[in-house]
């Protein structure tokens, strides 16, 4: 289907984009149209021939280490030298003296607050919502609904309310309470009536009466008790009327009537325009766009019917208490919302520039969605500080930082904002940023906000970097690895020697398993640990849970004490996870190869037939787990890595490939989450007609020679395919 273009200065613009731009975007920001178009067209024409010499350079110096590789191949690796080698091609950076970042006018959610962050696709505006409402999550609903209570002696789910499982949720709470709420001389087990707040003053004995900040009272009934931890909120509400509990047809079975216990869950969500999202065209971008604006607007609602039932969701307002000392004051009711553009490699159609070539998508982005932001700036719904905060992926190096700089420089001059005033998140996830993170830090010492390490896409630019030295070790091993150690530690290490502690945040990747919150609480109390700031989950519920980490660890103490240890070594990042003398068994590699090309049929399928480019998608096992572009991209370059090396044939890759399509196929069919999506079309009726399975095998058979090992032009390219 041929688009419609407007020529808008030298630019060709899609109508549908153009449209939203000039009647959505634009009024009410003081933004002269006139003026955005003439600096846009200005801007996008000085920086996309800059945009394509880096991509160039990314080339130039994959091509120097591949050639590195290869001539090297037959003799022992030799650390040392191969150092000094990426120094003397310009992929490791001089460093510069110490310094530390001058961010200002932060907010406190990435300052002074650590605790769980969502990611959310930002073309699902139903999700966006429930991240952006996620700052105040149900604890009893997290407990009852997951398997972190067992549903053991009678505790099952079932599909009524269950009074049994109700007391262990209950008794798991008041173990909470104990812990993070203590009390001076007696359990919360041991009270018999509900607590009493008279003049102000509330009579209950705390160990620390500082945690007491604030109460809700209706018709002089307590409803609400308001303590802190760690910076984080604990709401314990009240049903003294006993009418809330309406799941539950014995009534309220709690003997001091508390109802429910609100936690601060999600501090801070990223709206995600890139990894999460499958946006090819104009079409996509706006819906995007459309959905970022109206939470800027705060007007962004959706409608749906729900077990026969209409439900409308809005944003949550703020949620108003009573203090200790008699004044009204409000918290905010909605998680801190940052965007994700997308990275420097990407173009756009929905834009062509007077050479007929597609628009950078990365610095279309960065006026759309900082455009946006202005909508905020007098109500101050997101941001109280009048922040715009745009998270930056897939950068390599320092030079891509100062790229990323300029782009911002740009934005706020045509948008006449203040300099600085667009804040940067660094994902620092290529191997040419974490060997240079200080000096990618020093680029954007300005602006940075947090910086954000990402286990799947470091993976795969580690294979597709270190392609040519021999076959790399199983996917399951690297996370032992001794590189990717130095990698986590190595992120703490320099956020906290730039000045990072009580300024920015230092963020950990995602937990994959929204359904195995019990594993979770087990495995993801190591990123406070580590000295992370924040860390991602994949649902609201997964950040209720995980926020009890935060009261558990001082997040700030632990950075002090981090701050004192050897920082991480640069050998030990450099040391590439590969084996000279591979002695896998065929059952092993065949098992290896049918768990990633699982993966990567699961998402792909669902990426280019159906546009949604994150869900929770089965694994091998029935599992569900969070697939995005990055699974994709390590799981599709590490088959191509077996295959460059002959660990398997190209043959062997099909047969698996084909009889893990039959398999996607069938858990696509039995999936309620693939429901009020267009029909299911199985990729194993036809393979050659297949848009779909064409699609993944060529991220395998062509993955060495994609940049970057990314997936994502050959993605486009083939939902172009399926689209029209």
């Amino acid at each position: 289907m041929k688009k419609k273009y407007l020529k808008i200065k030298n630019l060709s613009v899609s109508e549908s984009l153009a449209n939203f731009i000039n009647k959505e975007l634009l009024p009410g920001t003081k933004v002269n149209k006139e003026k955005f178009w003439k600096g846009f067209d200005k801007c996008i024409h000085e920086l996309a021939p800059k945009n394509r010499k880096l991509l160039q350079k990314r080339e130039r110096l994959q091509k120097a280490i591949d050639a590195l590789h290869i001539d090297k191949k037959d003799n022992q690796f030799n650390l040392k030298k191969y150092t000094k080698f990426l120094k003397k091609i310009g992929y490791i950076k001089k460093p510069g003296p110490n310094f530390k970042i001058k961010t200002k006018n932060v907010d406190i959610e990435i300052s002074s607050i650590c605790g769980p962050q969502l990611v959310c696709p930002v073309s699902n505006a139903r999700f966006l919502l429930n991240a952006a409402n996620a700052r105040w999550v149900s604890l009893y609903d997290s407990l009852y609904g997951t398997d972190v209570i067992p549903e053991t002696h009678g505790a099952v789910k079932g599909k009524t309310y269950n009074p049994i499982r109700g007391k262990k949720v209950i008794e798991y709470a008041r173990n909470l309470l104990d812990k993070y709420v203590p009390l001076k001389d007696k359990s919360w087990k041991d009270l018999t009536k509900v607590p009493e707040v008279i003049n102000n003053k509330l009579n209950l004995k705390l160990k620390n009466y500082k945690q007491f900040i604030g109460y809700k009272k209706k018709l002089d009934k307590l409803t609400s008790l308001l303590f802190v931890n760690n910076n984080l909120h604990i709401d314990i509400l009240f049903d003294q009327n006993g009418k809330m509990e309406i799941n539950n047809p014995d009534g309220n079975q709690d003997k001091i009537k508390i109802h429910d216990i609100f936690l601060e869950s999600a501090i801070s969500t990223i709206c995600d325009h890139e990894d999460s999202v499958a946006a090819v065209d104009a079409e996509d971008k706006v819906l995007g766009y459309r959905n970022w604006l109206g939470l800027m607007k705060g007007n962004l609602k959706v409608e749906f019917i729900k077990n026969g039932k209409k439900y409308l969701r809005k944003l949550n307002l703020d949620r108003k208490y009573t203090s200790k000392n008699g004044k009204k004051f409000n918290l905010h009711g909605r998680s801190l919302l940052l965007n994700r553009n997308v990275g420097h490699l990407m173009t756009n159609p929905s834009i062509l520039l007077k050479d007929g070539s597609e628009c950078p998508e990365g610095i279309l982005d960065a006026f759309i969605t900082s455009l946006a932001c202005l909508h905020d700036f007098k109500k101050k719904g997101n941001s109280r500080v009048n922040s715009i905060y745009i998270v930056k992926p897939k950068m390599h190096g320092p030079e891509e930082c100062d790229f990323t700089n300029l782009i911002f420089e740009k934005v706020e001059k045509v948008l006449n904002l203040k300099k600085y005033q667009i804040l940067c998140g660094i994902m620092d996830e290529e191997r040419r940023t974490s060997v240079n993170l200080k000096e990618c830090i020093r680029a954007l010492k300005n602006r940075v906000f947090f910086i954000n390490t990402g286990f799947l896409d470091r993976t795969g630019d580690e294979i597709h970097t270190s392609m040519e030295i021999g076959p790399m070790i199983k996917k399951g091993e690297m996370k032992s690895s001794k590189w990717i150690s130095a990698y986590e530690n190595n992120n703490v290490d320099i956020g906290l020697s730039c000045g990072f502690s009580g300024k920015c945040q230092i963020g950990k990747g995602m937990y994959p398993a929204p359904d195995l919150m019990g594993d979770m609480m087990k495995q993801k109390i190591a990123h406070p640990l580590s000295g992370a700031n924040c860390a991602w989950v994949p649902s609201p519920t997964a950040a209720a849970l995980h926020s009890l980490h935060y009261h558990e660890i001082d997040v700030f103490a632990k950075q002090r004490e981090l701050s004192k240890r050897k920082s991480a070594k640069l050998s030990d990042l450099l040391t590439i996870p590969f084996t000279r003398q591979p002695n896998w068994s065929m059952e092993e590699i065949t098992e290896e190869l049918k768990n990633n090309a699982q993966g990567i049929l699961g998402y792909v399928v669902r990426w280019i037939d159906q546009s949604v480019g994150c869900s929770k998608v089965p694994d091998i096992n029935g599992v569900g787990l969070m697939e995005d572009r990055a699974t994709c991209r390590i799981s599709s370059q590490h088959i191509a890595n077996w295959l460059h090396h002959g660990v398997c044939s190209k043959k062997h890759v099909l047969e698996i490939v084909k009889k893990m399509a039959k398999v996607v196929d069938s858990q696509n069919l039995k999936d309620p989450s693939m429901k009020g999506h267009s029909p299911y079309e199985p990729m194993s009726n036809d393979f050659d007609k297949s848009t779909a399975f064409k699609a993944a095998c060529e991220l395998i058979f062509h993955g060495k020679t994609q940049p970057s090992g990314y997936t994502e032009p050959i993605l486009h390219l083939n939902r172009l395919l399926k689209k029209n």
